[in-house]
């Protein structure tokens, strides 16, 4: 398992900073991973997107993590969502160039679960979505409740910012397929537990194809 780190992925707000997360042989699929909000401290090394990227290579599946315009190196500003699902957008289409024919999923946390599961049911090439804490009490998930993509979710059952409750509310909304893993004990940032949360994403997509 490898890590590269690529500082000029090509952004529709100039270039990104990211980092490519490859398992040790070749990969079966790209995930294109999405952070938490950039304006509450999200960057793609936050912990839980750190341990899901490394689970995904485990199993087999190249990680591409990358920085929203305006964090760490990537240029450009914060954009209330609508610049950084072109961002995704962006990494989509870096994906797809660097692993032509491989499936692509598309994942992220919290804001990043927003821009990522939104982004991904619409995007034909995305063959599923992951969302890790998503936010679906505060932005807009409205796309996902008529998509037949597969639909991935693990959250925090002691989550302060999204309770579990409203989780479970959305969860039973979509259509099929759908599983929800709900991590006991464990906050918004799963903090002192984002080793769960890669194991979580290892037992939910080892054997998805």
């Amino acid at each position: 398992m490898t890590t590269e780190l690529l500082r000029e992925l090509p952004g529709p707000a100039g270039s990104l900073e990211a980092l490519l997360d490859l398992p040790a042989g070749a990969p079966r699929a790209v995930a294109v991973f999405g952070h938490p909000h950039p304006l509450h401290g999200g960057t793609m090394h936050t912990k839980a997107v750190y341990q899901a990227a490394k689970a995904m290579a485990r199993i087999g599946v190249a990680a591409l993590r990358f920085n929203f315009r305006g964090v760490g190196q990537s240029e450009g500003n914060f954009d209330s969502g609508i610049g950084e699902k072109d961002d995704f957008r962006a990494a989509l289409d870096f994906a797809a160039g660097r692993f032509p024919g491989l499936p692509m999923w598309a994942a992220g946390m919290s804001f990043g679960a927003w821009v990522a599961m939104t982004v991904g049911v619409e995007d034909p090439r995305a063959a599923l979505v992951l969302g890790i804490a998503p936010p679906v009490d505060r932005y807009d998930f409205e796309s996902l409740k008529s998509s037949t993509r597969p639909k991935f979710i693990v959250h925090g059952e002691a989550d302060e910012l999204i309770p579990v409750k409203e989780i479970r509310k959305f969860y039973a909304q979509l259509p099929e397929p759908k599983e929800l893993v709900v991590l006991e004990d464990a906050n918004h940032l799963f903090e002192g537990m984002t080793g769960l949360v890669g194991e979580a994403v290892e037992d939910l997509l080892a054997d998805f194809s």
